[in-house]
């Protein structure tokens, strides 16, 4: 394909640079030791539990220990550049040690779902063949049976109140230990993170290791983290993200951002840092302007956000629609919003439309959204501040080049939805050990997003939706995120999701799954709605109302799942 206009440049703030011909840093540990000189003892990491219970670490500290691990990793486990360790843990302070001490190691991290079953944490293993694994206690249990048949050589255990002030660490403990019982006896070999931060900070003090010189070798193009996804084609796979594809891409969404203060923001992190969105936004590009980051373990219920929001004067925070639309509904937040807030990003699904807008009027502040994919480390388009366009994802960051591509691969008429494709500095280097279906994704130099999107004029671009969720209805193309967009602006809707379900008479039909808020909400009134904003065969056929709906660990709502259960339930009828 030729090289297309970058209209879109236009909309970018003053200053804002179109093209990033080289990535700021070396690689990714470079980075990290530059901005822990530059804010030193200023914090850098504080974890917030749901008692307000909170715990700090400055980034001076953050570096000397992450120093400590790595210096543990290569001298006392062994590991050799390259090799890969798996961290499974959910947002706490020893989330940022680890993650960085895996990478000044020269080490490749591996992202690893904390809340993954034994058989989940076993397929990932046998794949991506780590030398270690760093993993919190509450699922230590699972190791047994998730390492059978592949042991891993070095067990590294930690805990959620790690690093918090000793009260609060110990009455943690003790309520896990006797009185929910969330911690099992761990049966096998391992160490304990702080005695591994001993053990590597000795080699350090000694003077026999300079841990700088564990990653002088290793350069843009090396892979940084091993970042699972089941892409396109729904088989789990490892997308090697580099140390240039992360550290641009951080770049890139940050040159967008107008109105941040370097040292001076207070970034809400209630996102899982194991998640690309929030390993590239808010793990380094928080920690890269020297913004204080308040991390939260567990955001369910929604209350576990209460404490950090009173005690902190929030200026930045990311999340996903659920995240949005659930805090809205709760009584706290609608009682005293957070009034230092300057903006919030979304990314990992839609944006609805109301969502959006309730947001900003409730808070003052818009919400920015973006989008990307694992892929792509993740960011592609954004919003910029001051101009945002309703339904839109935004424009391409700089150095990136979105498409419109029809069925042959060629771009398709301008306005025509059409699979977008992109080709820039973030995207992957391919899947791990999986040439196969690196080839299914990219066509030259573009990447295939599986996505069904259409571009302006200008340079926004719009998501009709993923390629694969699409609904045929007597041969209408039916998007699920229109119906859905339409369904969540019903004052008596809470949550929605849409999916196409096969009908006799017109191949495929819609079904909607409802979470209400209005309980005297019927069927028939949803329907008479939708009549009213959208085309018949858009209408849902069916309406199923749920309590709840299932998601991911980052608050999408999973439609593959409800397609799963009702195929399972139209083949037992």
């Amino acid at each position: 394909m030729e090289h297309p206009e970058r209209p879109w440049t236009a909309f970018y703030r003053a200053g804002a640079r179109a093209e990033i011909a080289a990535p700021a840093y070396r690689n990714l540990p470079d980075l990290i030791r530059s901005v822990a000189e530059t804010y030193g003892r200023a914090p850098a990491f504080t974890c917030v539990l749901p008692n307000g219970m909170n715990g700090t670490l400055t980034f001076a500290q953050v570096d000397e220990m992450s120093d400590a691990l790595a210096a543990y990793l290569r001298e006392v486990a062994g590991l050799k550049q390259g090799d890969r360790v798996a961290v499974q843990m959910p947002n706490c302070l020893s989330f940022p040690v680890a993650a960085f001490g895996v990478l000044k190691a020269g080490c490749v991290l591996v992202n690893v779902n904390p809340l993954y079953t034994a058989d989940e944490m076993a397929r990932q293993f046998a794949d991506s063949e780590p030398h270690a694994l760093i993993i919190v206690d509450m699922f230590a249990d699972k190791i047994p049976a998730a390492t059978a048949g592949h042991p891993i050589p070095n067990i590294i255990v930690t805990r959620v109140a790690e690093f918090l002030p000793a009260m609060p660490r110990g009455i943690v403990g003790l309520v896990q230990k006797y009185w929910d019982r969330s911690v099992a006896p761990i049966q096998l070999a391992h160490v304990r993170l702080p005695d591994a931060l001993a053990a590597g900070r000795a080699h350090v003090a000694e003077g026999r290791v300079e841990v700088d010189g564990y990653h002088q070798g290793v350069t843009g193009d090396d892979v940084a983290v091993l970042q699972y996804t089941g892409g396109t084609t729904g088989v789990s796979k490892g997308a090697m993200l580099t140390h240039a594809n992360l550290i641009l891409n951080m770049e890139q969404t940050m040159e967008l951002i107008e109105g941040v203060e370097k040292g001076k923001e207070i970034a809400l992190t209630a996102l899982p840092l194991y998640h690309i969105f929030a390993f590239t936004v808010n793990l380094l590009g928080f920690y890269w302007l020297g913004a204080r980051n308040i991390l939260i373990p567990n955001p369910r219920p929604l209350t576990n956000l209460k404490r950090a929001f009173e005690n902190y004067r929030i200026t930045w925070m990311s999340g996903v629609n659920t995240l949005f639309n659930g805090l809205m509904n709760e009584v706290w937040f609608q009682d005293t919003p957070p009034r230092h807030l300057k903006f919030a990003s979304a990314g990992g699904m839609a944006l609805q439309t109301s969502v959006a807008q309730r947001w900003e009027a409730m808070t003052g502040r818009p919400v920015l959204q973006g989008y990307g994919l694992t892929e792509t480390s993740p960011v592609l388009t954004f919003n910029p501040l001051g101009k945002t366009r309703e339904g839109s994802i935004g424009v391409p960051v700089p150095s990136t080049e979105i498409a419109c591509l029809g069925a042959d691969g060629t771009p398709v008429p301008q306005g025509e939805p059409g699979e977008l494709a992109a080709r820039g500095p973030q995207i992957m280097a391919g899947y791990w050990k999986r040439p196969d279906e690196t080839a299914k994704v990219m066509l030259g130099d573009w990447f295939l997003t599986g996505d069904i999107g259409v571009m302006d004029p200008d340079g926004y671009v719009r998501i009709v939706d993923r390629k694969k969720d699409m609904v045929v209805v007597s041969g209408f193309n039916v998007y699920p995120n229109e119906v859905e967009d339409v369904l969540a602006a019903h004052p008596g809707v809470l949550e929605c999701a849409v999916i196409g379900v096969p009908d006799e008479g017109t191949g495929e039909a819609v079904k909607a799954y409802v979470v209400k808020s209005d309980p005297g909400l019927t069927a028939e009134a949803l329907r008479s709605y939708c009549k009213e904003h959208l085309t018949g065969y858009k209408v849902p056929k069916r309406v199923e109302f749920r309590d709840e709906l299932p998601k991911s660990n980052v608050g999408k709502i999973l439609r593959k799942d409800l397609r799963a259960e009702a195929l399972a339930q139209m083949a037992a009828e």
